[in-house]
C-alpha cells in the first residue's frame, strides 16, 4: 500500500469515528406534558435534561408555537437566564436556575404550546412539549324572557321561551336547557320544533360569553313548566361544574274547555254578611263572564260577583257564563245554590219594665222565627233561667231584680242569633244585710262601717250615732258607708244603721271589736267583757288559765297562814291563845272568821322550815 493510498484510508476512518461519535451522542429533555393554572395567577414549567458525553457548553431555551412557527420567548447559557423581547409574554416570564420557565399574571392568551430546547453542542439538540391550560369560572348565567307579548299554544311556528347569557368563562362554557328539572336534548336544527339558538362573544380579555336562545312550540300542559338553564364549564383537575340560573314560566295562552262557579265562603250564609261567588275557566286569558240571579241580569267584575249585607230575599240560584271566542263549542257555564238564614227579632210579652212588689209573681213570653230550627233561651248575665220561651218568677225577692234577657240563636248557623232585654224593678220595705262587725285597734281611733240594705224606692239612712257618710249603689242594693270615732259607748252599745222608705223600715246594731295584739284573727273580744267569736279551743285555753290562778292563790294563802304563826309564835299579834280558843268555840260571831286547820303539820313546817309544834 503507497502513501496516498494510506492517507486516503486513515482520513476515512477518521471521519467514520467522528460521524460515529456524533450519532451515538445522546440529549435526553424531561418536561411535564400538561400545567393547569386559573387565570391571574402565576404558572411554572419545569425542565430538566440528559446528555451523554457531557458537553463543554450547554444552551436551554423556551420556545411558543403561534401560527405554525416557533418564537422563543427566554433562555439559559453558561447559567445566566434572560428573556426576550417582543413576545406577548416579555416582562411576565422568567427562567431559573433549574431551566423552568416562570409566567406570572397567567391569561387565557397564555394558553399555548410551550418547548424546552435543549443544544449540546457536538452532542446534539433534544426537545420537549408542555401545554399550558388556564382556566376560569363563568358567571352565573342570567336567565330572561322575551319583550313579546304571550305565546299561544297551536302555533305552526316555534316561539322564543328564553335567552340564557353566561360571562367571561375560559375555557368555552357549554349551556344545557332545563324543563321542570329535566335536561333538554340539544338541537341547532330550526326546523325542529324545540330547538337552541347559540352564539360565542371572545372578550377582550380573553374570556368568553356564551349566549343561548330556547324555542319552542308549547302545550297546553306547559302551562305551568318552569323553565331554566345551567351553564357547565372545566376546572383544574378534570373537575366539572356547573352553575344556574333562576327560574322562569312562559305566559301561555290556550282556549278554554270547562268553566267553574264557586262560593268562596267557608261557613253557613246568614243575614248581613258580605258574599263573595267566583266565576273562572281552565283557560288563558279568561274570558267575559255574565251573571243572572232567578233569570234576571245581575252585575260583576272580572269574574267576581259580590253581594254586601246579604238579605234573605237574596237567596236563589245564581247562573255564571262565559264565552271564549277561541272554542265556542265549550259548555262555559256553572250554578250555585245560594240559602241565606236568618233570624227574625224576638218578641218579649210584655215588652215594658216590670214594676212589682216583694213576694209578687211576675212572667214573661219570648218567640222568634228563624229559617232552620232554632232557641229561645232566658238569661240573667251568664245563668241560663229557661229554654222553652217561658220565664216566670213565682215569689220576687229583691235579688231577683235586674236585667233579663231572651236570646234566640239558630245553632246550625254559629252567630245568627236575636235578643231583646227587660228590666224587674222589686218595691218593698227596706232589708238590711247582716251587719259585720267593726274593728280598732284601741278606743278613740276611726272605725268605718258599711251598711247594705235593699229596699225600692231607695231607702233613707240614719246612722246613730253619726259620722261622716257616703252612699253609693251596688246592684240591687244601695250602701251607706260612715266612719266615726270609736268611743267608750260605740265600743259598748254598737252604732245603729236605721232604714226607710215609704214601704216601712228596718235597723241593725254594728257592734265594735279591739282587735287583740295576739292570738289567731279570731280572738276579738268587746270592751264590755262579752266574747265575741270566740272558739272552743280558746274557751279550752280560758279554763286551763283558771284553774292555774287558783292554784296560785291557794299558795298565797298558804304562806300567808304560816306568817301568821310564825308571828303568834314570837308573841308580835295581839290575840292570845284564849282568843283563838273562843273563836274555835264560836263564841265570837259578829264577823265572819276563817280558820285554816291541817292534819299535815310536817308540811306546814317545812313550808316555814321550822319543826312541827306540840301545842294544845
Amino acid at each position: 500500500m503507497d502513501g496516498t493510498t494510506f492517507g486516503h484510508t486513515s482520513l476515512l476512518c477518521t471521519l467514520l469515528l467522528w460521524a460515529f461519535q456524533v450519532c451515538s451522542a445522546d440529549v435526553n429533555v424531561n418536561v411535564t406534558p400538561k400545567v393547569e393554572v386559573l387565570k391571574g395567577e402565576t404558572a411554572k414549567l419545569p425542565c430538566t435534561y440528559t446528555v451523554s458525553p457531557t458537553p463543554s457548553n450547554t444552551v436551554v431555551e423556551w420556545y411558543i408555537e403561534e401560527h405554525g412557527n416557533r418564537k422563543r420567548v427566554a433562555f439559559s447559557q453558561g447559567g445566566v437566564g434572560k428573556s426576550d423581547e417582543g413576545t406577548h409574554l416579555t416582562g411576565r416570564v422568567t427562567i431559573g436556575e433549574d431551566f423552568s420557565l416562570t409566567i406570572s399574571t397567567v391569561q387565557p392568551s397564555d394558553e399555548l404550546v410551550f418547548y424546552c430546547q435543549v443544544t449540546a453542542g457536538p452532542a446534539g439538540v433534544g426537545d420537549a412539549a408542555t401545554m399550558l391550560k388556564v382556566f376560569f369560572a363563568p358567571e352565573k348565567p342570567e336567565l330572561t324572557k322575551p319583550s313579546s307579548q304571550a305565546i299561544s299554544v297551536g302555533e305552526t311556528t316555534s316561539s322564543e321561551i328564553g335567552t340564557c347569557v353566561t360571562m367571561n368563562g375560559h375555557p368555552q362554557p357549554r349551556i344545557i336547557w332545563f324543563k321542570d328539572d329535566q335536561p333538554l336534548p340539544e338541537v341547532k336544527d330550526s326546523k325542529e320544533k324545540t330547538y337552541m339558538k347559540s352564539s360565542v362573544v371572545k372578550e377582550a380579555s380573553g374570556l368568553s360569553t356564551v349566549k343561548s336562545t330556547l324555542h319552542m312550540q308549547p302545550k297546553k300542559a306547559d302551562k305551568d313548566s318552569v323553565f331554566q338553564c345551567t351553564v357547565e364549564y372545566s376546572m383544574p383537575g378534570d373537575q366539572i361544574k356547573q352553575k344556574k340560573s333562576d327560574t322562569i314560566t312562559i305566559n301561555l295562552n290556550y282556549p278554554s274547555e270547562k268553566a267553574t262557579f264557586s262560593l268562596l265562603n267557608t261557613d253557613p250564609i246568614k243575614e248581613g254578611d258580605v258574599v263573595t261567588m267566583k266565576c273562572e275557566t281552565d283557560g288563558n286569558p279568561q274570558p267575559e263572564f255574565d251573571f243572572r240571579k232567578d233569570g234576571q241580569d245581575i252585575t260583576g267584575k272580572a269574574g267576581l260577583l259580590l253581594l254586601k249585607s246579604v238579605k234573605r230575599t237574596e237567596g236563589g240560584v245564581y247562573k255564571c257564563t262565559a264565552t271564549d271566542f277561541d272554542n265556542l263549542d265549550a259548555d262555559l257555564s256553572g250554578t250555585i245554590t245560594l240559602t241565606v238564614n236568618y233570624i227574625d227579632p224576638v218578641n218579649v210579652t210584655p215588652a215594658e219594665p216590670q214594676v212589682v212588689m216583694l213576694g209578687a209573681k211576675v212572667e214573661w213570653q219570648c218567640k222568634t222565627k228563624a229559617s232552620a230550627t232554632h232557641t229561645v233561651q232566658w238569661k240573667k248575665g251568664s245563668e241560663v233561667l229557661s229554654q222553652d220561651g217561658t220565664l216566670s218568677i213565682e215569689a220576687v225577692s229583691y235579688d231577683k231584680a235586674g236585667e233579663y234577657m231572651c236570646v234566640g240563636a239558630v245553632p246550625s248557623v254559629p252567630g245568627l242569633i236575636a235578643q231583646a232585654s227587660v228590666n224587674l224593678t222589686v218595691k218593698g220595705k227596706p232589708m238590711i244585710e247582716t251587719p259585720a262587725v267593726g274593728e280598732v285597734g284601741k278606743e278613740g281611733d276611726m272605725v268605718t262601717l258599711k251598711c247594705s240594705a235593699y229596699g225600692s224606692p231607695a231607702p233613707q239612712f240614719t246612722w246613730k250615732p253619726s259620722g261622716k257618710e257616703s252612699v253609693s249603689v251596688e246592684g240591687n242594693k244601695v250602701v251607706s258607708t260612715v266612719t266615726l270615732q270609736a268611743t267608750a259607748e260605740v265600743m259598748k252599745d254598737g252604732v245603729t244603721c236605721e232604714v226607710s222608705n215609704k214601704h216601712g223600715a228596718d235597723s241593725k246594731t254594728f257592734l265594735v271589736a279591739l282587735k287583740r295584739a295576739i292570738g289567731n284573727s279570731a280572738d276579738r273580744v268587746l270592751l264590755s267583757g262579752n266574747p265575741v267569736l270566740k272558739s272552743a279551743d280558746k274557751q279550752q285555753g280560758g279554763s286551763s288559765g283558771v284553774v292555774i290562778a287558783v292554784v296560785v292563790c291557794v299558795l298565797l294563802l298558804l304562806l300567808l297562814v304560816a306568817l301568821i304563826y310564825f308571828l303568834n309564835k314570837k308573841s308580835k299579834l295581839p290575840c292570845s291563845k284564849k282568843d283563838k280558843k273562843e273563836v274555835a268555840s264560836g263564841e265570837v260571831n259578829n264577823d265572819i272568821v276563817v280558820e285554816m286547820k291541817t292534819d299535815k303539820a310536817n308540811e306546814e313546817a317545812g313550808l316555814l322550815n321550822k319543826r312541827p309544834s306540840t301545842e294544845k
